[in-house]
């Protein structure tokens, strides 16, 4: 164990653009330890200002080889290492630590992606009750060829001579590995070592206390007037819409509901009835599924297809805004459940992560002139069930495979119709019977059928049918942010796709999706 003086509790992932840079954060929070995300260009001020003990350096994009890489100051770096703070650097942070200390950082000519055998070399702390040899995530193409003067190897794999080292005397470390994925099958024991036997820390951190802090936070924030909400009914919006509501009272939040049209049978109705439920006492319904259809006619690019509903349903939504303020006066504040899932997709989480696809209720904040309102922004999704329940949320809503927020739309492959909504309508209904009827629904993270933008060539009664494909998308998964294809049943897959058939007019042919996330996404489009 480091001789350190450290004392203080709170754990620093700077971000360098990684998409798993909160899923390090959620992993210590696991853990029980009280984290905070901030951009790797942060001040030392920052991490004063922040009662900082331990920092990780996340995984990105970039290449430390790149002139233009995301990299912290020498002050910040020196800072660091003057005052003794443990440093955990993962990836691209393992390669960063090297080369700023003096390091070789390589290009190799094929990277390693994917599980790859851990050989650790000696015995040492960060991988203690750990085996010899063991499971690990990686997702590089740059290697640490050569160690600084004062570091020295503690593990390697048949690719990286280097895939994790320590400073001699400091507690500094680096793995090129991800500790933070599943797929490292001892890689919460290898954060725990670091955190507990390392950094010397004590776990205090638990979800509902940070809800209870978040609501307390929005009340001191809150200085009077209105809030306006949109919300979709999901575990996300109707918790945070929750957490307001505790916040400011109940005449003092109007929610929107908006029917683009893109929804799933009877979910509108549904929606209504289970927000009144919880208390809320202004609830504006809005049906604008005949514009959001005109709109999305002949477009086939998903990407088109999300900017489009969601520059509708920016539209739609200040229209009712308008609407309401000649009504019921001017509105402060904007409510919003975006979770952070959501912002890292679109690239929200920091200056060098990724964008994969927009989402509405991320843009939607930069065209509204109201004060914010984002309780649930550095939550992943198991973590906001969690707080649901804590708060009382219906365990239907709690329990409900997530549901995307440009709907159908982006479940059918091609240009989105009447005709094709009623096809999916029909066949989501099917699914979600036949996984609740299984004993299935709560033990996937998703299960749902996209219809593709093929016809095959069948035959139903004897003759030829040239009908539509259906392909079912099941995966497991803890947060979203990775995904693996859930291994069913035979039986249990023939009857669910022989229903689909038979019942679902137009369609003729079922195909079942076996790719992970990465490479795929959980979604089609």
């Amino acid at each position: 164990m480091e001789n350190r003086e450290v004392a203080l509790t709170k754990v620093v992932v700077l971000d360098f653009g990684g998409q798993y840079t909160h899923l390090i954060s959620r992993r210590i929070r696991e853990l029980g330890f009280e984290t905070i995300i901030l951009s790797y260009d942060t001040s030392i001020e920052d991490l004063k200002n922040n009662d900082v003990g331990v920092v990780a350096f996340s995984g990105g994009p970039a290449s430390v080889l790149e002139p233009d890489s995301p990299k912290p100051s020498r002050e910040l770096v020196d800072f660091l290492f003057n005052r003794n703070i443990p440093v955990l650097g993962i990836c691209y942070g393992h390669q960063l630590l090297a080369e700023f200390f003096g390091g070789r950082v390589e290009k190799r000519e094929r990277g390693e992606y994917g599980v790859s055998l851990l050989r650790v070399l000696k015995e040492n702390t960060l991988f203690k009750d750990t085996p010899a040899q063991q499971r690990v995530w990686m997702s590089h193409k740059d290697s640490v060829v050569e160690l600084p003067e004062s570091f020295e190897v503690l593990a390697e794999t048949d690719y990286s001579e280097i895939a994790a080292f320590k400073h001699r005397e400091r507690p500094l470390y680096g793995v090129q590995f991800h500790p933070e994925v599943r797929h490292t099958e001892h890689g919460m024991r290898i954060l725990e070592n670091f955190l507990r036997e390392i950094a010397r820390l004590s776990p205090s951190w638990k979800v509902e206390d940070v809800a209870r802090e978040k609501i307390e936070e929005i009340k001191q924030k809150y200085r009077g007037g209105k809030v306006l909400m949109a919300v979709s009914g999901g575990v996300d919006s109707t918790t945070a819409a929750l957490m307001i509501l505790k916040a400011v009272g109940e005449e003092n939040i109007h929610l929107v509901f908006v029917d683009t049209g893109l929804l799933r049978e009877g979910e509108a109705e549904s929606v209504i009835k289970m927000l009144r439920s919880l208390g809320f006492r202004y609830i504006h319904f809005v049906d604008a599924s005949r514009l959001f259809l005109e709109r999305l006619r002949g477009i086939v690019d998903p990407e088109k297809k999300r900017e489009i509903i969601a520059s509708t349903f920016i539209e739609v939504f200040l229209n009712k805004k308008k609407e309401l303020e000649e009504k019921y006066g001017r509105f402060a504040y904007l409510g919003q459940g975006t979770i952070y899932p959501d912002r890292v997709e679109t690239g929200k989480t920091g200056k060098a992560t990724s964008k994969i696809k927009s989402h509405h209720n991320v843009a939607i904040k930069n065209l509204v002139d109201l004060e914010l309102l984002e309780p649930l922004a550095d939550f992943y999704k198991d973590e906001v069930r969690r707080i649901a329940r804590h708060l009382g949320v219906p365990e239907s809503v709690v329990r409900r495979h997530p549901f995307p927020g440009p709907g159908l739309a982006i479940r059918i492959v091609g240009e989105v119709t009447e005709e094709k909504l009623r096809i999916l309508r029909k066949a989501t209904r099917i699914v979600e019977e036949e996984f609740t009827r299984a004993g299935l629904y709560d033990k996937v993270w998703q299960a749902f059928p996209v219809l593709l933008s093929v016809k095959s060539v069948g035959v139903k009664g004897d003759a030829r049918s040239y009908e539509n494909i259906l392909a079912l998308r099941v995966v497991e998964s803890e947060d979203g942010m990775t995904a693996q294809f859930t291994k069913l049943p035979w039986d249990f897959l023939e009857r669910l796709a022989s229903r689909l058939v038979n019942e679902v007019e137009g369609v003729n042919r079922v195909l079942y999706d076996v790719t992970n996330k990465p490479p795929a996404t959980i979604e089609f489009e």
